[in-house]
């Protein structure tokens, strides 16, 4: 598994598709889909589908294990959540820590992980 991270609309996707020679059709997009298939060779917005499957009342932790030791060549892309502003409401920070705290499992285990910023790929592991 790779994971790249950064900010919103920094060109996380872009970056991706370019630097493994992938389509879109090998991305499973997080703001839309609930299942990664096997043509799926990205999964883009992580952050999105993590608190969808949390508002629902599930744990996305349980369920993305379950997801990524199936597919150990998936790339996560996920956007940066933690910097900024506490938020007020109760569910905003219990998403922010829990996204947060699994991102760390997710950095341990992965082959590599990148940063992107501007469209350009920073190798952080």
């Amino acid at each position: 598994m790779r994971l790249v991270i950064g900010g919103a609309s920094q060109g996380k996707l872009d970056y991706v598709l370019r630097r493994y020679g992938l389509e879109e059709k090998n991305v499973m997009d997080g703001n839309t889909g609930d299942m990664v298939d096997i043509d799926h060779k990205v999964f883009y917005a992580f952050e999105a589908w993590f608190k969808r499957q949390l508002k629902a009342g599930g744990r996305p932790e349980d369920a993305a294990d379950v997801l990524l030791s199936s597919l150990p060549e998936l790339i996560v892309i996920c956007d940066e959540v933690g910097s900024g502003i506490v938020p007020v409401e109760p569910f905003e920070r219990e998403f922010r820590e829990r996204l947060g705290r699994y991102l760390i499992k997710l950095a341990e285990q992965s082959q590599s992980v990148e940063r992107v910023f501007c469209g350009i790929g920073q190798k952080i592991k």
